[in-house]
């Protein structure tokens, strides 16, 4: 008998420890060095960093730190609602810009938790991907002793054909182990040869069905799935590599936003933009030189459904014509369909009315004449917008007129002139007039969407009542107290858009693409492990799987059926 080299004299160290514990009740565990110094905490932390535990929890913090930024205006977003935001709610609005709720995605807090987390999902895949490599150069492991504890598990008796010397599995047990059944079925030279030449047949099979294989003694060992464990890999890096690729677009890109009043032309340069973000290390130089021309706008509305359906949007359509590189195009520019001039997308975000305005002075002079933009409100209804008239040049003081557009006027139950539908159908314009001081003169950018009425006064009648302009286009209105006079000339359509160049875009599309495909890999790839063992003329086949696979039974049943065809 050959002595098991593991097996210890009985008065040896190791039991006499383990004796001890024992003894003791108490585990034999090597207690920590009571100062492992700053190296030791630094590999400390970083253990602990690189854990999926702490992945998972990073990963939580962020997906709650992102919750003030959906609930609370962004200043990157909307500055004009963050200033209005704190100015009325005071300390509390002031607490929050403190802590940076107003600019939740550029925070030091919230940028520290997606950068750990990159570092945690680094050191997370870094490790996995040496050990897959070395896994995948690897044998499949050799059979154990004991086939039937595998989840999947089919045996069958191996017969022999004397004569042909070929084997012929049978899936009928055999009884016994008796000269006659012996002579039967063979001889011992026979049965070996049969063995393996069903193990031959099994691998062969195995290989098919894509599993990798080592062929032993008197077994087959075969595993699969190492592409489940590859997309996981593939998934992680090409997240942490979608992450970086989207920063260094960040870094070089751009945005900006422009609105466009039917006709009007914008060219691509700094000063013709409303409002641009550029990147840190932008480079104004770089700017693609090409000129839009906004046609025109078009945009449907259901007039034919009932109830909540009734006037809901259908089409947004603007006809541009693009100036760019001596040649002129025309485009379609469509919601969710944006057009690329070069390497700058242009894409539609916003639409509505912009009123035609002519102001006089009392002489008949005009003081002011142009479209105003009116911003749709989200509380009226039929696209009612509202819009602010800045008469800087206005006599004998500056005019200040705050009004609101009724696409479709009507009136409600009440007597109250509402908008009725989205579409033009009978456009109607109700006004405000301020005189005094715009303010315009003082260096304070002011928005103009608003009016700081703080040095101005409201204009009112003989009998002290707010005077208050309604008019339809065409018609002119005379202003008290020698104010002159408007008139709203037409309605025309305008477009908000959002010109953005982004030199990783295109990487950015590839990286997506392997995200999805290693994220697939990693969810539907099943990992398993099968052996076939051919002994004493007994056939075993047996699977197990590493993680959730309900076919692995299928499997070792469906390749023994095939061995005893």
């Amino acid at each position: 008998m050959t002595k098991n080299p593991t097996q210890q004299k009985p008065g040896s160290t190791a039991q006499k420890g383990a004796a001890g514990a024992k003894t003791t009740g108490t585990p034999a565990v090597k207690a920590a060095p009571a100062n492992i110094g700053f190296l030791g905490m630094l590999r400390w932390a970083w253990r602990q960093l690189t854990t999926m535990r702490v992945a998972l929890i990073l990963l939580l913090i962020l997906a709650l730190a992102a919750i003030p930024g959906s609930l609370l205006p962004q200043r990157i977003q909307d500055p004009i609602r963050v200033s209005t935001f704190i100015e009325e709610n005071g300390a509390w609005g002031e607490f929050l810009d403190r802590v940076q709720l107003f600019d939740v995605y550029s925070s030091i807090w919230f940028s520290s938790v997606y950068i750990l987390l990159m570092i945690s999902l680094v050191g997370c895949v870094l490790p996995r991907t040496n050990q897959h490599w070395k896994a995948m150069r690897q044998d499949p492991p050799r059979a154990p002793r004991r086939l039937s504890r595998m989840p999947g598990y089919q045996t069958f008796r191996l017969a022999v054909d004397p004569d042909a010397g070929t084997d012929r599995p049978s899936a009928t047990a055999a009884a016994g182990g008796s000269g006659a059944a012996d002579s039967a079925a063979g001889g011992p030279g026979d049965s070996a040869a049969a063995g393996q030449s069903l193990l031959g047949r099994a691998q062969q099979r195995l290989k098919k069905q894509g599993y990798r294989t080592v062929r032993l003694d008197d077994h087959i060992a075969a595993e699969r799935g190492y592409l489940r464990e590859t997309g996981n890999l593939v998934f992680h890096a090409s997240l942490l590599l979608l992450v970086v690729t989207m920063a260094v677009g960040s870094l070089f890109g751009y945005s900006g936003q422009r609105v466009l009043v039917e006709g009007d032309t914008f060219t691509n340069s700094l000063v013709s933009y409303d409002s641009f973000e550029p990147g840190t290390y932008f480079d104004a130089s770089r700017l693609d030189d090409f000129r839009l021309r906004l046609n025109s706008f078009e945009s449907t509305f259901d007039d034919q459904a009932t109830g909540s359906q009734f006037g809901q949007p259908r089409s947004f359509e603007a006809d541009i014509t693009e100036f760019h590189e001596g040649r002129e195009t025309r485009h379609l520019l469509e919601v969710n369909q944006p057009i690329r001039v070069g390497g700058t997308g242009v894409y539609l975000t916003g639409n509505g009315y912009a009123p035609v305005f002519t102001t006089r002075d009392s002489q008949g002079t005009v003081t002011f004449s142009g479209p105003v933009v009116f911003i749709p409100q989200p509380e009226a209804s039929g696209y009612g917008s509202r819009g602010v008239v800045k008469v800087p040049d206005a006599e004998p003081d500056q005019l200040g007129f705050v009004g609101f557009l009724l696409p479709t006027a009507g009136l409600n139950d009440n007597g109250e002139l509402i908008s009725r539908f989205a579409e033009l159908r009978n456009p109607y314009v109700v006004m405000n007039v301020y005189r005094g001081d715009l303010g315009l003169d003082d260096g304070i950018p002011q928005s103009v969407y608003e009016l700081e009425a703080d040095d101005m006064v409201q204009v009112t009648d003989a009998s002290g009542s707010p005077v208050t302009l309604e008019m339809a286009p065409g018609e002119t209105v005379e202003l008290p107290d020698g104010l002159g006079s408007i008139t709203l000339e037409g309605v025309d359509r305008f477009v908000a858009l959002d010109i953005r160049h982004n030199p990783t875009q295109g990487l950015m599309l590839v990286l997506s693409i392997f995200l999805l495909i290693g994220l697939g890999l990693s969810l539907f790839v099943p990992r398993r492990r099968m052996w076939v063992r051919v002994t004493d003329r007994e056939v075993e086949v047996a699977a197990l799987a590493r993680g959730e696979d309900p076919r692995s039974e299928h499997a070792a049943k469906d390749l023994a059926l095939e061995l005893q065809d």
